[in-house]
């Protein structure tokens, strides 16, 4: 089971590959055949019912002719002492 953190990250990976989907006009058909998937993965995916493969979010990524970012930010100022 997910925690609801991790639920709210794939969630908001999945929106922003629908919205990049429905700009380019494809469809959870025409996404699967360009990531070597099926539609009813995309599907899975698309509902945040499923966390996301690192390999699968490339492919997905190159299918929607878009970059995969994965940022560590600080929340907080840490100073070390080296």
């Amino acid at each position: 089971m997910n925690s609801p953190r991790e639920q709210e990250i794939y969630s908001t990976i999945a929106q922003q590959v629908i919205a990049r989907r429905a700009e380019l006009g494809l469809s959870q058909k025409d996404l699967a055949e360009l990531c070597g998937t099926t539609q009813p993965a995309i599907a899975r995916f698309e509902s945040a019912k499923r966390p996301p493969r690192v390999d699968t979010l490339l492919a997905m990524a190159e299918a929607l002719d878009s970059k995969l970012e994965i940022v560590f930010r600080p929340r907080t100022n840490i100073t070390t002492n080296r």
